[in-house]
């Protein structure tokens, strides 16, 4: 019998300061995601970002935070069922978190006690970034080396280009995009700082050496993040047939002084509007499941900005969340090991 082990990022087990803080505090003290000296580390989580984001951070979980938990958690959970049962009785599925609970190891625990034989691994990011892929591999790597027997380990690649992925999307974009009938689509990603990205160019000259620098994959981008985004991006459009006005590609989510890849998304926003578009669609193809940056940073902040721009209506498209066609995809994948 086969283990599946999903790798999701993590929530705060409830929308309070205090576990929003305590989340946090796990999350950015990871060297992968706060990647500066440890000394800097240290300085900037606990003088300036433990002290005052939390509380701000709380009152974004709790606009979003579902009956059922955090959306993060619920839809997770309810792919993991649904993968499950996709899958019949020769998979066990164990869903953990990067951040917060369930962990890895005890994920890792319930496969061990259902006895599986192998364990097949799928973090639920469709670019590989080292904050997130890089990071939960560290991780499950780290824990499986603390203990005496772990079944042999399978990791499935990033999905950012994989067929099946980008027609769910796609799907799901076009659902919304015949009843809202937007002006134009914003395909707006998670961000990094940009010492991230060159840190994955294999011939350290390519990395926003150029503009045209992540038009295409090559032997020097394939592990870059923002090249992978904008395969993703090239992907959905063909599939939509998108003329090059119809469309801008941003990335959101960026915090602290130094230089995250461009464009962003908060200034796509209000340019876009000071444009004349009057009516956005949004896709955050980064996400497979709907979570803070998506509903909270996108779907209430950022139409409240577009609109204060000039704009009059944002509709975000939903992830993928457990859309049956991306269930599909990702048994597929798993049968396919």
């Amino acid at each position: 019998m086969k283990g599946v082990l999903l790798i999701q990022l993590g929530t705060p087990k409830d929308p309070s300061v205090k576990a929003v803080r305590s989340f946090l505090r796990e999350f950015l003290s990871d060297p992968m995601v706060l990647d500066i000296h440890p000394i800097g580390r240290w300085s900037l989580l606990n003088l300036i970002i433990l002290p005052f984001r939390p509380a701000k951070s709380a009152a974004a979980y709790q606009q979003v935070w579902m009956e059922e938990g955090s959306p993060i958690m619920v839809h997770s959970k309810n792919f993991t069922a649904a993968l499950s049962q996709n899958l019949g009785q020769s998979h066990v599925v164990a869903l953990s978190m990067r951040y917060g609970q369930p962990s890895i190891s005890a994920a890792l625990d319930a496969l061990d006690d259902a006895g599986v034989d192998e364990i097949i691994v799928l973090p639920l990011y469709p670019q590989y970034a080292m904050s997130s892929t890089g990071s939960a591999l560290a991780a499950l790597y780290e824990e499986a080396a603390s203990r005496p027997i772990v079944p042999p380990l399978q990791v499935l690649p990033d999905f950012y280009s994989h067929r099946g992925y980008l027609d769910a999307v796609t799907a799901g974009i076009k659902q919304k995009k015949i009843a809202f009938k937007p002006d134009h689509i914003l395909f707006s990603y998670h961000g990094l700082p940009e010492r991230q990205t060159k840190s994955a160019d294999r011939s350290n000259t390519h990395c926003l050496a150029s503009s045209g620098c992540c038009d295409q994959i090559t032997k020097d981008n394939r592990s870059c993040y923002r090249a992978q985004c904008f395969a993703t991006t090239r992907g959905i459009v063909e599939r939509m047939g998108l003329l090059e006005n119809d469309y801008s590609q941003g990335f959101q989510s960026r915090m602290g002084r130094t230089p995250w890849i461009k464009p962003y998304t908060d200034e796509l926003l209000v340019s876009l509007a000071a444009s004349g578009v009057k009516r956005l669609l949004v896709s955050c193809p980064s996400f497979v499941t709907d979570c803070l940056e998506t509903l909270e940073e996108i779907g209430i902040r950022g139409k409240a900005d577009f609109i204060a721009a000039g704009g009059e209506d944002l509709l975000l498209a939903p992830c993928l969340n457990d859309d049956d066609a991306w269930v599909e995809t990702v048994a597929d994948m798993i049968r396919g090991i």
